[in-house]
């Protein structure tokens, strides 16, 4: 099921996907991207992150972002980024967005803490 959501005279339409199970809108949306970092770069990768603007405060919908560290093995350390928006549609709108643009023109590590591209994985709330 489809919603077609609220618009003034200068918004776009938007359509926002909900449950058909529930009947209302999903509520909320998680976008994390994967980093494999090297073993060694571990340090320089979190203080790339830590010392960053994100360009995250006001972007409409947007909830919160974390940085997780995860398992350690043999060649890599794995990390997540996880953001909460309001919805899918709120995420994609920031990636097309200035502030997206600024955020990332940031994200220049030192030659080898990446090992591969960032995988990314988006969430739809359903419970």
């Amino acid at each position: 099921m489809l919603i077609q959501g609220a618009m003034t005279e200068d918004e776009s339409p938007h359509e926002i996907r909900s449950d058909p199970r529930r009947e209302r809108p999903i509520e909320m949306y998680i976008a994390m991207n994967r980093f494999r970092i090297a073993l060694g770069r571990e340090a320089d990768f979190e203080t790339l992150w830590r010392e960053r603007d994100s360009h995250l405060e006001g972007v409409p919908g947007f909830r919160s972002f974390d940085l997780l560290r995860g398992p350690v093995d043999e060649e890599c350390t794995l990390y997540a980024s996880h953001t909460i928006w309001e919805s899918e549609a709120d995420f994609r709108g920031w990636t097309e967005s200035e502030a997206f643009k600024k955020a990332h023109a940031q994200a220049r590590a030192p030659s080898g803490t990446y090992l591969g591209h960032p995988v990314f994985e988006g969430f739809e709330k359903i419970l």
